[in-house]
Formats: structure tokens, C-alpha cells, sequence
């Protein structure tokens, strides 16, 4: 024990506390969120605009979003494959995910294959599930085991190409609930290709219960969403109001969450995330703001570790 944890230590044991493992453990940095940023944060604004962006919210990877979220990976399509590794290349910025809810889970392959042309290194690729829904117990189990069965050729290609899939647990699909995402890091253990997208979200929003779950299939989480639900995002509202989905800004206590991404050594991506309405916009007027919402939000995160 270094002079100041002696110091701090003994100070708090004539009070009759003590330094928790998990502050002393987190307090030499041992664990770093890996943040990427979406893109769908700044709307429909120019790829171009946003890279110098990244390294000022603590980021090196960008997540590119296409329609009806954003309109960056049809940009980068229209430039060029060159034009924008060339961009990465100057802003110092690697493309780390790809968001590709409107190909469906059984339609990734031309995707990876792409992606593992633009990037140096393997890209999470973050989708939807595909299966019958508002199932329980067993028949619920089954129907995971035969979604996974069926993205076997996928998994082949993430194999090939270095890529990861992530599926995101969402309201009104397969993986939704919290057994579906125990069944599904189940059905996974042994496929390290295939994993979980994370999202706090689409979950009961009581960071105690979530933390635990964490806790339980944490080999499976391949990618964590910064997002409460907050006042949701289905109709028009007050940006401040709209916020309450960023983390530190809504009612969910991300602390119990944090601490089991701790305790499972996460090392996937980290993207600070909110839906603004319509979809498509950015989250506030100026790319400016924009990031500033990113960084309040990475300020409280970093406070948790």
C-alpha cells in the first residue's frame, strides 16, 4: 500500500469505515470504457464533419448508421471506399461498428465483407434479432437455439472476415427479456463470433437488476449501449426532456451497471446513445452541442469507474 492509501485508509478507519475493493481496485484505472460514437447522434450532418469529432469525445472508432437514422453509410458509399479510409486516415479515426438493423441478422455477409476492407481490424456488426416473440420458458429457449442454428453462415463469414456480431436486446422481438438474454448467452457460449449488443434501454429500468444480469451472461455482451429510456423518443418534446436518455441525466443509476462491467473485464465497445424524433435529426442544432452531450455523459461514466 502506496503513502496515500495508508493515509486514506487509516483517516477512515477512526470513522469505522474502509476503502471498498471496488474503489481502491478502480482507482489505478484498471478498467477503461472503449468508446465508439454513432453517428446517428449528429443526425443527417456530413461524415466529414463529424470525424474531427471523435477524438474529442474520448473516442478512436466511429459507428456508421444508415436511413432512417442517419445517412452516413450511404455517404460513405456515394465517396467512395478510398475517399473515406482516406478520412479516417487523417482524423486518426477507425471504423469500429457498423449499425445494420434494416439488413436483418441473415443478410450481413456483403457488410463484413466490407467492412473488413475499410478497417485494419475486426468490426462489430450491430443488429436485430429475427424469431417469433413473447415466448417464455422453454419454448423461448428453443426458438433462440434455432435462431442461432440459423446464423451459422453468418457466423461463418465473422469468422472469415474478423468481424463480430452483436444483437441487440429490443422491445417487441426475440431477444427482448431478461431470460431471453440469459438463453441466448446460453445458446452462444461457444460461438465467439456471436454476442450480445447490451442495451439498458429496452430493459426494466432498475440498475440493481441489470447489473446482476450483467453479471450473469457477461461473456455473451459483445457491445454496450450508454442509453436510458429516460422519457422515451416516440413523440415531440422538449430537448431537455428528450436528454433524459443520455446517462447521468435520467432516473436509471448506472452504478450497479458500471461495477459489473468491472467485474465481467469488458472490453467491447462503449456508445454513449440516445433516439431523438424524428428519427434522423440530430440530437441538438450544432455539431458543437452534440458533442458536449457526448462528453457530459462520458464524464459521468468515467465517475463510475
Amino acid at each position: 500500500m502506496d503513502r496515500r492509501n495508508f493515509i486514506q485508509q487509516a483517516a477512515l478507519a477512526s470513522t469505522g469505515l474502509t476503502v471498498s475493493p471496488f474503489n481502491a481496485w478502480s482507482e489505478d484505472r484498471s478498467f477503461s470504457f472503449n468508446y465508439a460514437v454513432p453517428s446517428a447522434m449528429y443526425g443527417d450532418m456530413p461524415v466529414r464533419a463529424i470525424l474531427p469529432e471523435i477524438s474529442k469525445t474520448g473516442a478512436k472508432y466511429i459507428d456508421l448508421w444508415p436511413k432512417p437514422h442517419g445517412t452516413h453509410r450511404e455517404q460513405v458509399k456515394a465517396m467512395g471506399d478510398d475517399a473515406f479510409i482516406r478520412l479516417l486516415e487523417e482524423h486518426e479515426v477507425k471504423l469500429g461498428i457498423s449499425t445494420c438493423y434494416k439488413l436483418g441478422p441473415f443478410n450481413l455477409a456483403g457488410e463484413m465483407n466490407w467492412a473488413s476492407k475499410v478497417a485494419e481490424q475486426g468490426v462489430t456488426i450491430v443488429c436485430g434479432a429475427a424469431g417469433k416473440k413473447n415466448l417464455k420458458g422453454e419454448a423461448l429457449k428453443k426458438e433462440l437455439h434455432a435462431f442461432v442454428e440459423k446464423m451459422k453462415p453468418q457466423i461463418s463469414v465473422a469468422e472469415k472476415t474478423g468481424c463480430t456480431i452483436a444483437i441487440e436486446n429490443h422491445s417487441n422481438s426475440l431477444v427482448m427479456s431478461p431470460d431471453s438474454l440469459r438463453y441466448f448467452a446460453e445458446a452462444t457460449a461457444d460461438i465467439p463470433q456471436l454476442g450480445l449488443s447490451f442495451a439498458p434501454h429496452h430493459l426494466p429500468q432498475d440498475g440493481a437488476m441489470q447489473g446482476q444480469l450483467i453479471r450473469e451472461i457477461g461473456p455473451c455482451i459483445k457491445h454496450f449501449y450508454a442509453q436510458q429510456y429516460g422519457n422515451g423518443s416516440k413523440h415531440k418534446q422538449a430537448w431537455e426532456t428528450e436528454m433524459l436518455q443520455m446517462p447521468g441525466r435520467g432516473k436509471l443509476d448506472f452504478k450497479p451497471i458500471v461495477e459489473a462491467l468491472i467485474s465481467i473485464h469488458f472490453t467491447g465497445f462503449t456508445e454513449i446513445f440516445m433516439h431523438p424524433f424524428p428519427r434522423g435529426v440530430p440530437i441538438r442544432n450544432t455539431i458543437e452541442e452534440i458533442t458536449a452531450e457526448i462528453n457530459w455523459s462520458r464524464d459521468y461514466l468515467e465517475k463510475l469507474i
